[in-house]
Order: C-alpha cells, then sequence, then structure tokens
C-alpha cells in the first residue's frame, strides 16, 4: 500500500466551554498510508470535522503528534502551514466555495497563482484537470451556469491541480441528487484507481462503501477502523 502520508499518535483536541472541557478528539492513533481510499464516519459531535480540520492542517491538536509526509506539523510555522494547504492538501468542500465572478479555469487556477506558477502554466494544469473531471466544454462558464454536478466537478479540479498529497473531501455529495452523488462518486473512484490518496468525510453509508477503508468516530474515539492493512 506504500508509505504512509500520515501518522496520528496519541492525538487530541479539547475545546473550553465555560468550566467545562470538551474533548472533541480524544488519544487518536491513525495512519493513512499512500494511495488509499478512506470514509470517516461519525454521528453529529463525534469528531470527524475537529479531524478534518487537523487532517488539512487548520487546526492544530492539543497534544499528541500528528506527521504529514514525515514532517511533525506542530513544529510549523504559519507560512509553512499555509504552503502545506495550498500544495499537499487539495480540499473538497460540501458548498464548492468557488468564486462566482470567475470561471471554471479561473477557480481552478486559484491555487497556482498562490504557489507562483506562471499565467502559462497555470492555464495548462487548470485545462488538464477540468478535462480529467468531464468540463472540457465548460471552461469559460461560470458557477451560476452551472448544475450543482458541474460546480462540484470544478471544485475536484481545483483541488487536483496542484497534485496533492491527500485530496481531503468534507460530505463531497451532500447538496447533490442521488444520480449526481453517483457522477462525482465515480470521478473519486477512478481518482482512486490512478493512485490518489483520498480522504472522505461523510455520514452516508452508500458514498463509504466506495472506499477500501472504513473509519468510525464516536465521541472523539475510534470506534471501529476496518479495512486498513499495516502490511
Amino acid at each position: 500500500m506504500g508509505d504512509a502520508v500520515i501518522r496520528m499518535e496519541n492525538l487530541c483536541r479539547f475545546y473550553a466551554m465555560g468550566e467545562d472541557q470538551v474533548r472533541a478528539l480524544d488519544t487518536i492513533s491513525l495512519t493513512f498510508r499512500r494511495n488509499e481510499y478512506v470514509a470517516i464516519m461519525g454521528p453529529s459531535g463525534s469528531g470527524k470535522s475537529t479531524l478534518m480540520n487537523i487532517i488539512g492542517c487548520l487546526d492544530t491538536p492539543s497534544s499528541g503528534r500528528y506527521e504529514l509526509n514525515g514532517k511533525n506539523v506542530a513544529e510549523l510555522d504559519d507560512d509553512e502551514l499555509a504552503r502545506i494547504r495550498n500544495r499537499e492538501v487539495g480540499f473538497v468542500f460540501q458548498t464548492f466555495n468557488l468564486l462566482p465572478r470567475l470561471n471554471c479555469i479561473r477557480n481552478v487556477e486559484l491555487p497556482l497563482i498562490y504557489a507562483g506558477f506562471s499565467p502559462e502554466e497555470r492555464t495548462e494544469r487548470a485545462l488538464n484537470v477540468l478535462d480529467m473531471v468531464g468540463l472540457g466544454d465548460r471552461l469559460n462558464h461560470k458557477p451560476s451556469e452551472l448544475s450543482g454536478g458541474q460546480i462540484q466537478r470544478v471544485a475536484i479540479a481545483r483541488a487536483l491541480v496542484n497534485n496533492p498529497s491527500i485530496i481531503l473531501a468534507d460530505e463531497p455529495t451532500g447538496n447533490l441528487d442521488t444520480t449526481t452523488s453517483g457522477e462525482i462518486m465515480a470521478i473519486f473512484d477512478n481518482l482512486s484507481s490512478a493512485g490518489n490518496t483520498i480522504i472522505l468525510i461523510t455520514h452516508e453509508e452508500e458514498i463509504a462503501s466506495h472506499t477500501s477503508r472504513i473509519i468510525r468516530l464516536r465521541d472523539g474515539k475510534v470506534e471501529s477502523d476496518t479495512g486498513y492493512s499495516s502490511a
């Protein structure tokens, strides 16, 4: 299955709620290997959103260790964390988070602007990933001119454009109908087959069934982890 891209050891995340302390994550130890296709599931309040934010370097643990590609994230400064978010993690959100005034190409190019690529290379990369997700004929359309499924395809293309170590998708079909959800999951399946590391946050069993490993959280702890091999 390849080398580990993520290692978590005794990872905890606490929040102060008045005089009380809430344990959003409680001594989580997980390893994610390169090329894995994983779903993280759990009821509301189980800790899956907190875990997603830590994986994506949007939040930091209160204690424990989180390594991404062998680097201890706690030792990185704000600039290094921003670089990791831009270069190492491709985010796909339920709410798409596209800029409404920009067309497909310009929305997909955004991570490359922050990464310092030339205009020519930005356009070439954007065209390649938009074609990959089946939007080669919608390049100059703005989000308002696209269907929900097409908008999510743009968001997936944007996540792919930097060739990240991890694609991190938060409820990627949550706002889509059943047919469109199936089309989006087919894209993720193809990306997994091509060797991408994909972590899905979902509450839907049907979506999780596409993956080869399902981690279930409850009350901030790992309740079960099926499909993982330590070999």
